[in-house]
């Protein structure tokens, strides 16, 4: 099992509205992210930071899967007046972060 952890930022006073968004995530985002085997995804907030993290059989794969979504696609358009992401131009995905520790 591969571990992904990502960060962004939320715009100012918008935190409210980036977690309704996602108390009604689109059935058919939660079956990409199936698709793409990816297990206990949590996302963490403090002020207007987020810490994703989630857990897969393969990032490369997820990746892919997510890459080549029309519904990723559509849910970033959906967000992107509420989120600051930045992309990486090869996985279209957040850049991964570094593990620096790991405590199993």
């Amino acid at each position: 099992m591969e571990r992904y952890a990502w960060k962004a930022r939320i715009v100012p006073g918008k935190l409210d509205e980036y977690v309704r968004r996602h108390d009604e995530i689109w059935p058919e985002m939660t079956q990409v992210l199936n698709e793409s085997g990816i297990h206990n995804y949590t996302i963490w907030n403090t002020g207007d930071e987020l810490f994703g993290y989630y857990e897969c059989e393969s990032i490369e794969y997820a990746s892919k899967v997510q890459r080549e979504s029309e519904v990723v696609k559509k849910w970033d358009e959906y967000m992107k007046d509420i989120l600051v992401m930045e992309k990486d131009p090869v996985t279209g995905a957040q850049p991964l972060l570094k593990q620096v520790f790991y405590h199993p």
